[in-house]
């Protein structure tokens, strides 16, 4: 019962009507669900696969964490979690990058490869995080430096390198590879989207400003899982083979 308090006082109270709150809650219960999900599957499947599902599970879990405090600041302040959702960007979106390294492996891709993506995704988060908090009156220039950074990850993933690799590789790793880089060119689409909608600047006239936190959550629910569940199927395909 004292266990039970203690984590109670720790925990903001939501009101039955506050969606952006219960999209927290549920992110970080669907999150934690998939951690567990991806590491008990680890042991039937062959070595080589085994780091891609590992890391699958690491990026919900740290997601899942973040999530349990997002949503208790959301509960105790009524304010967007900004600081916390960055904080689980540049841990999980990097992580996201790693897994596009380890699946294409198999058709010789470079450590060269993963170093420029992790490089891409931290300066595409860190200059979104200077444009929101750091320098808002300088948010459309820190979100056009960030913008640039997500389509060089586009252009590597789409055209360059790492595309030709999964043709190389072929079969049922360059089908998981598509559709990685449809997560990527559609799913992490709502993240500048809502960069636009929480700072100011000239794209104010076309894009309102408002709280997007209920897209956020769920799309973050949706890419990292599903990023999850693409690494998960690939695993299970070629350990069969």
């Amino acid at each position: 019962m004292t266990n039970f308090m203690f984590i109670s006082g720790l925990v903001g109270k939501l009101s039955p009507t506050d969606y952006v709150g219960f999209t927290f809650f549920v992110g970080c219960m669907a999150m934690m669900a998939a951690s567990a999900f991806f590491f008990l599957s680890l042991s039937q499947f062959d070595k080589k696969w085994r780091t891609s599902v590992l890391v699958s599970g690491l990026i919900t879990f740290i997601a899942a964490v973040h999530y349990f405090y997002m949503r208790d600041y959301w509960a105790s302040f009524g304010e967007s979690p900004t600081f916390f959702r960055y904080v689980d960007w540049v841990l999980t979106v990097p992580l996201m990058c790693l897994e596009f390294y380890l699946i294409l492996k198999v058709a010789g891709a470079k450590q060269s490869l993963l170093w420029k993506m992790v490089l891409y995704s931290v300066i595409m988060l860190v200059t979104g995080y200077f444009g929101e908090v750091v320098a808002p009156d300088s948010a459309a220039l820190w979100g056009a430096i960030s913008g640039a950074a997500y389509f060089l990850i586009v252009y590597e993933i789409w055209l360059g390198e790492a595309a030709k690799l999964a043709a190389a590789a072929g079969g049922e790793v360059q089908k998981a590879h598509k559709i990685l880089c449809w997560f990527v060119l559609v799913g992490w689409a709502i993240y500048p989207l809502g960069y636009m909608m929480g700072t100011t600047g000239w794209y104010n006239g076309i894009i309102p400003e408002g709280n997007i936190d209920v897209a956020y959550n769920i799309a973050d629910a949706i890419n990292k899982i599903g990023f999850g569940l693409v690494i998960y199927s690939l695993a299970v395909k070629s350990s069969k083979d």
